[in-house]
């Protein structure tokens, strides 16, 4: 099945590496311009480069900490001046650090809230209204597994995204009379520089060699590896193309069969 997204723009956060990187370079192979956004002014600028030589697409890249309402507004708002349109959102922001729910401090708390709920607020509701003016449009959010099944130590990721979940899923209902599909796409562990950072806490934790934890965490997966970028974008691709026009307030999950959940 080929993918074919061209005369689209799509918005993409967190976009420098990792997760939001593989997003914005799939559907740039897929035919779609982007407009991608990061805290790093010049990992971002290289981000857009290496998309728009290898694919031919355009890429423009934007600094933006979208856990600043004005950040995530001057993506959106480059989006528009350079295009004219939205047609895809992709809401990502880092992860927040692990901890325990009692140790956490308020800072903490808050800047979570302000990075991995309240970032995909601002970014939806700014792009909701070229979507509208296009007939219809794709909103995808990253988030996580433990939406499912908390992850332990990681509770305000399990939190926050949650309350993610929970924001889609009603916007799914109100966005559908105007063919705008909202839906989530929730890594298990997918080989980047944010479960790499998560494997050295554990083996600094206990003591051990960081390719044992991974042995153990890969151990526990039912197809035993970790999953590629690769991997988790093509999903991201397919959810944003014609295809997948019957798909909304969904959260998928592509953890090769790790999360031990009915639903």
């Amino acid at each position: 099945m080929k993918v074919d997204l061209a005369g689209r723009v799509a918005v993409v956060s967190g976009a420098s590496a990792g997760l939001g990187r593989a997003i914005a370079q799939g559907l740039a192979e897929a035919g779609a311009d982007v407009v991608i956004g990061s805290r790093n002014p010049d990992a971002i600028k290289r981000a857009a480069g290496e998309i728009a030589g290898s694919t031919g697409r355009q890429a423009v890249g934007v600094p933006a900490d979208v856990s600043r309402a004005d950040a995530a507004a001057a993506l959106l708002s480059a989006a528009m001046t350079r295009f004219g349109k939205i047609n895809i959102l992709v809401a990502n922001a880092g992860g927040p650090p692990p901890g325990s729910a009692l140790t956490l401090t308020d800072a903490d708390w808050e800047q979570a809230f302000r990075q991995n709920l309240m970032s995909a607020v601002w970014l939806i509701r700014g792009a909701v209204p070229s979507m509208k003016a296009q007939g219809g449009g794709r909103i995808l959010t990253v988030i996580t597994s433990g939406v499912k099944v908390p992850i332990p130590n990681l509770v305000l990721s399990n939190v926050f995204r949650s309350g993610v979940v929970a924001l889609t899923k009603t916007l799914s209902f109100e966005l559908a009379p105007h063919k705008i599909l909202v839906n989530n796409l929730a890594p298990g562990r997918i080989r980047t520089d944010r479960t790499r950072a998560i494997d050295e806490a554990a083996a600094r934790a206990g003591n051990r060699p960081v390719d044992v934890i991974e042995r153990e965490v890969s151990a526990g997966i039912p197809l035993g590896r970790y999953g590629d970028p690769k991997e988790y974008a093509a999903m991201a691709v397919f959810l944003a193309s014609d295809q997948a026009s019957y798909i909304t307030g969904t959260t998928i999950l592509i953890d090769g069969g790790a999360t031990r959940a009915m639903q």
